[in-house]
């Protein structure tokens, strides 16, 4: 019989090496060089699958499970597709083992579900369901760190979800490596995904993730699964968000807002109430905004602090924002506002923790920063929007309609907007103000 080929593979970077060193040979990193086998021996090749054509496959293939929460299923695309991968990532005791525990309880209702752990023993997984108050007593429970096992029991009670507790805890038999090391998750994500697609089973995965935030291993196995879900949580809020960054059924992108309370998780179903608060709308320094969320607005709170300069570097913090376009809006509201802030602090905070990629906040960034400055507050019930050019112009973003809907719905009667974004029938009460200009902006809010 043919001996295994073995080479060593680096834990941080996935760099191989045919003998093994002290220090990777590419990123430097110390103690990282794991052994891992390369080359199996040749063994009898067992039978492939059979083409087939889409007109035979079965009539049910737009048919997803529900989960039991709609924000959940809003960020999977609209439910959990069978064959799916589902990788969920987050930060130590951020609620993942908790929130597919409950997932898992009300699949099991229709479905048969397998719950395999390499983290907790069977009777802490009990504790954790009499705490949450799940019917669960009859879910398939596994505590198993070997990933051929976990497979083999799961189709042995013939489930059609598989949740697995976490990846990093799961080995190959076959490979020499440690738990968690690259060889493993690529092995073991690897054999994950075939086993899903070829038995139409769903499989949540539980990723940890590094001190930067991001899953930890190597980036193929972000490549591998169907939908990469992250953890958002501010420790100081009680509020939790869950993020699509990667989903092959819906959007990406998509975000679902959790209540953390006694009994487990509690969807929001209007997270606007959360991210705005109406009593401080009021102050300076304080302007509303619509952020659009994967497929749905979300009415945010821009606030901005402009204090008096206390050394020779002004300070520039951002929170929820691009701090580095802070810095660009500042500049421009010097050039193009005939405003300039160069020898004051200014921070900018998005309220509840929400993070802003898209640049339709520009616009009521740099109205909070002005209503600071001036002391002086915004309009009453005034929502704004738009992305700011370099020249100073108000540039449209998408789904400028759509915003405006959804902040007529929550009471607000005025709108500053790009001229782009102007509907062609404003919603009933409210006034719309279209601005080609960074100066036409500031004269329409004050």
């Amino acid at each position: 019989m043919a001996k295994a080929k073995t080479a060593y593979v680096c834990t941080e970077c996935g760099a191989h090496s045919v003998k093994w060193a002290g220090q990777c040979p590419d990123c430097s990193s110390w103690n990282t060089l794991t052994v891992t086998t390369v080359s199996s021996p040749k063994t009898a090749k067992s039978p492939g699958l059979p083409a087939t054509t889409l007109a035979e496959l079965p009539d049910d293939i737009e048919s997803r499970y529900s989960t039991g929460f709609a924000e959940f299923d809003r960020v999977l695309g609209g439910g959990l597709i069978p064959g799916a991968v589902v990788l969920l990532g987050g930060d130590p005791g951020v609620g993942k083992s908790t929130l597919l525990q409950q997932v898992s309880a009300s699949l099991m209702q229709d479905l048969p579900i397998c719950y395999a752990t390499g983290e907790e023993s069977l009777r802490q997984i009990a504790q954790r369901s009499l705490r949450l108050g799940l019917d669960a007593s009859d879910m398939n429970l596994l505590a198993d760190t070997s990933l051929e096992n976990v497979v083999e029991q799961a189709q042995a009670c013939k489930a059609r979800v598989l949740v697995i507790d976490s990846i990093q805890t799961m080995t190959c038999e076959n490979l020499p490596s440690a738990p968690g090391s690259v060889a493993q998750l690529r092995e073991g994500v690897g054999r994950i995904v075939q086993f899903a697609k070829q038995n139409e089973v769903s499989v949540f995965v539980i990723g940890h993730v590094t001190k930067e935030g991001a899953i930890a291993g190597p980036r193929v196995v972000e490549h591998m699964v169907d939908t990469v879900l992250y953890f958002e949580s501010d420790p100081s809020s009680r509020y939790t968000m869950i993020r699509s960054v990667k989903n092959r059924f819906g959007a990406s992108g998509e975000m679902g807002v959790f209540a953390m309370t006694e009994t487990g998780f509690r969807e929001v179903s209007n997270p606007s109430a959360i991210f705005l608060s109406r009593e401080s709308v009021d102050e300076p320094g304080s302007v509303v905004s619509v952020a659009w969320e994967g497929s749905r607005p979300l009415l945010v709170e821009i606030q901005a602090l402009v204090a008096d300069g206390s050394g020779n570097y002004p300070k520039r913090l951002a929170q929820g924002v691009d701090q580095n376009r802070l810095a660009l809006l500042l500049a421009v509201l010097q050039k193009h506002g005939s405003l300039s802030v160069s020898d004051e602090d200014v921070f900018v905070n998005v309220v509840g923790g929400l993070r802003i990629a898209e640049t339709a906040v520009d616009l009521p960034s740099l109205l909070a920063i002005v209503s600071s400055f001036r002391d002086r507050p915004a309009p009453e019930a005034l929502i704004c929007f738009g992305e700011i050019g370099l020249a100073g112009e108000i540039r449209p973003v998408r789904f400028g309609t759509e915003r405006i809907a959804a902040a007529a719905k929550q009471g607000f009667t005025k709108a500053i907007v790009p001229v782009g974004n102007v509907p062609k029938r404003a919603p009933g009460g409210m006034e719309v103000i279209g601005v080609r200009r960074l100066s036409e902006a500031l004269d329409a809010a004050w």
